[in-house]
């Protein structure tokens, strides 16, 4: 059998799947139906300073190989997240988890961050940039290499565990924006979040989603999500996690042969809830298919 193990940061993985933010909560509905230590790890619900509601209903549409979304970062807020959440997913979960933070402006991103690097289960920093459905801070911090650096920077001062920025691809040059990430301080690039896209209901004609518009995922991004890893890790030094339309062993391997550490796994969790673990159950079979022993050899490990 291959030797799945890969490293991200630093730290060991038992191999390179984590379920994306948004799709697998805070993991306890997907413990319930199996072992979630199975997983690399996992990326938890985007958590911000305050409770959010999230967007107006309805929030979802379907679109050709992908669905869109525009849920809006509801969550419980990073208070309720910590005395909560992350005790009830330590009594399942035994491994480090990756916390994905979201903010309206530079001092949440700063505030949620201290607070979640002091839970020893936290391992990782997701800091997410650039969703595309909400209308203050999000995607705006993630257009530019200037404000892309300054949340870098604000949140690197602030924490020390490592920070990966997780970038949009809804802009001109993503790989000048993770260099700017990279010199700012970041320890990982994660690309892609969603692409901004729509739907028209043709009996109405209006937007389906009351947001109008709605980030789209699903295997229709996946040639996108392969190119923008390609670019990024050209372009920086630090471990890139691919992200986009991911749904298959076979897939995970492209994103590594791209220059991925490690792959995250989205859309396809909200189609079938097992679905990271039947890829990391199909990993060793398609690693003997294309003669690969080591999955540590053809990604981009640091």
């Amino acid at each position: 059998m291959g030797k799945m193990s890969v490293s991200l940061c630093g730290i060991g993985l038992d191999n390179p799947v984590i379920p994306a933010s948004g799709t697998f909560g805070y993991g306890l509905e997907f413990a319930e139906i199996y072992d979630i230590n199975v997983l690399g790890t996992f990326s938890f619900k985007g958590t911000t300073k305050e409770p959010r509601f999230g967007n107006p209903t309805p929030r979802i549409a379907e679109c050709a190989s992908g669905m869109l979304n525009a849920v809006g970062l509801q969550n419980p807020g990073v208070h309720h997240v910590i005395e909560r959440e992350l005790p009830a997913l330590k009594k399942v979960f035994h491994k480090k988890v990756m916390a994905n933070v979201s903010g309206s402006c530079i001092e949440d991103y700063v505030y949620v961050s201290e607070l979640l690097d002091r839970e020893d289960q936290v391992g990782w920093l997701e800091i997410n940039i650039s969703c595309p459905n909400v209308k203050a801070g999000g995607m705006g911090f993630g257009t530019s290499c200037e404000s892309a650096a300054a949340v870098t920077k604000a949140v690197k001062a602030a924490v020390k565990k490592p920070v990966i920025m997780k970038l949009s691809p809804n802009v001109t040059d993503i790989a000048a924006i993770a260099k700017a990430c990279e010199d700012a301080g970041a320890d990982g690039i994660c690309v892609i979040n969603t692409l901004l896209g729509m739907r028209i209901d043709l009996r109405t004609g209006r937007p389906v989603i009351a947001n109008v518009t709605g980030g789209v995922s699903g295997p229709c991004v996946f040639p996108v999500a392969l190119r923008a890893v390609y670019q990024v890790r050209a372009a920086v030094k630090i471990p890139v996690v691919g992200c986009g339309g991911v749904s298959s062993a076979a897939d995970v391997l492209e994103m590594m042969y791209a220059g991925a550490s490690a792959v995250e796994v989205g859309a396809a969790n909200l189609t079938d809830p097992y679905a990271c673990k039947k890829i990391i159950e199909d990993l060793p079979g398609v690693m003997y298919k294309y003669g690969i022993k080591n999955l540590s050899d053809i990604n981009g490990s640091k």
